[in-house]
């Protein structure tokens, strides 16, 4: 009733990074942002002694990061963004918090223009 008829694999190799490529942070871009943020968290000022953990958030979303990521694309917040009581959860799941990164974002571009 129905013939087998396999479609060969393509020997070519994907020419557009993935995201989460796109995305990636290299050890030299963290550096810059922890040197940046003093061991603090950027939204709320606590230390990293105070925190659970400090993570990198992306302020652009790595699908919409055209090249490599760079420290403007990054915020370094308080987390886990799954514990809605952080500012990292803040950043990456309510309005009010989208709005604050994409501000926090245009401060740091400001910042490197003048």
């Amino acid at each position: 009733m129905f013939d087998y008829r396999p479609v060969p694999k393509p020997a070519h190799k994907r020419s557009a990074k993935t995201s989460k490529q796109r995305g990636s942070i290299s050890p030299a871009v963290r550096k810059e942002v922890e040197t940046r943020s003093g061991d603090r968290c950027e939204r709320c000022g606590k230390h990293k002694s105070q925190v659970w953990a400090l993570e990198m958030a992306h302020i652009t979303r790595r699908w919409k990061v055209e090249g490599a990521t760079t420290a403007n694309d990054l915020a370094r917040l308080c987390g886990p963004s799954t514990d809605s009581t952080t500012c990292h959860h803040f950043a990456d799941y309510t309005a009010e918090g989208r709005a604050w990164l994409k501000e926090f974002g245009e401060s740091l571009k400001r910042r490197d223009a003048g």
